[in-house]
């Protein structure tokens, strides 16, 4: 039996010998963490450089893009160190902090689509109130109070719940680390872990898939009731929003699944692949959507290079003229 004194490292078994493949594996994952930190900040100086963005859609969205440079920077560079490594441990100091990052990332992923439906459910359905009711006071708030959610209320459960548990195992089966996993591996009570977890579910993420129900039942009533051009509006500009959604729905279920069942039956890469759907291809997925999807926002990458070209169009781009 291991106790909690004992283990000041974790084992992370879900790696295994790629030989010389490994460089290959490392140039991939490079090749992606780059291009999602170009993409992701390209879009932030799109949306902060132009006036003409500074729409409550397009704030929610920078806010969106910054939460995925934070999300992918807090696995990437230690996947790749991993991936080089042949010894695959991390510290149990810096294992809670990729948990805490995770869950962060992940909670307000969640919270900015959530709002960001509540945002396209007022302009589509209330376009006459929609700057009324989505103030520039309300987008602050809810911005903030996003970001201090899911960063604070996560302090608590990895380094208040999960942290104190005593362990009797250091193997985690990823090739991350993972909340639910370092529980399973507590030979302590973690009541407190589940009852928390439940709470959490039933009140906070129950309310905000209601709230995105709500939002994409109302915008669809509309559509069906409204004429070709609502319709044609609301699909461009829900489309891209929609599919983010999913995206992250899949990679969620994908997470739970692998953090809870016994997938030991299915090949290692496809085991991988699962458990890094979540940090990679919503990242890498979202600036493409938004900014190939949406139309105000090609218009100004198209016009950033030009307008870089010389100082007077660069001054015009970013004082929106």
């Amino acid at each position: 039996m291991i106790n909690s004194t004992q283990v000041s490292y974790f084992t992370l078994a879900a790696y295994f010998d790629t030989g010389s493949f490994k460089y290959l594996f490392f140039l991939l994952i490079l090749s992606l963490y780059v291009f999602i930190i170009c993409a992701n900040v390209l879009l932030i100086v799109v949306i902060c450089m132009n006036r003409s963005l500074h729409e409550p859609m397009y704030l929610f969205l920078c806010s969106l893009f910054v939460n995925e440079l934070f999300g992918s920077t807090g696995l990437f560079p230690f996947l790749l160190v991993q991936i080089l490594s042949d010894i695959h441990t991390v510290s149990a100091p810096f294992c809670f902090l990729l948990i805490y990052c995770a869950h962060s990332y992940g909670a307000c992923e969640f919270w900015t689509l959530a709002i960001m439906s509540y945002d396209r459910y007022l302009a589509i359905c209330y376009p006459l109130q929609y700057h009324i009711r989505m103030s520039s006071k309300k987008i602050a708030m809810l911005i903030a109070l996003t970001w201090l959610y899911s960063f604070l209320v996560h302090i608590l459960i990895v380094f208040g719940l999960t942290a104190p548990l005593q362990l009797c195992g250091n193997i985690i089966n990823k090739v991350s680390c993972d909340n639910y996993s370092v529980v399973k591996l507590a030979c302590s009570d973690t009541r407190a872990n589940n009852i928390f977890g439940l709470v959490h579910m039933f009140t906070v993420i129950f309310a905000l898939i209601i709230l995105i129900l709500f939002s994409y039942i109302r915008i669809l009533i509309v559509c069906f009731s409204g004429s070709k051009q609502t319709r044609q509006k609301a699909l461009s500009t829900c489309t891209p929003h929609l599919a983010s959604l999913l995206n992250f729905s899949f990679g969620a279920f994908f997470e739970i699944v692998q953090s809870r069942f016994d997938m030991n039956y299915l090949p290692n890469m496809l085991r991988i692949f699962l458990s890094l759907y979540w940090f990679t291809f919503q990242p890498l997925i979202n600036p493409l959507l938004y900014g190939l999807q949406m139309s105000t926002i090609r218009i100004v990458c198209r016009r950033l290079p030009r307008s870089c070209c010389s100082a007077p169009s660069l001054v015009c781009a970013a004082s929106g003229l």
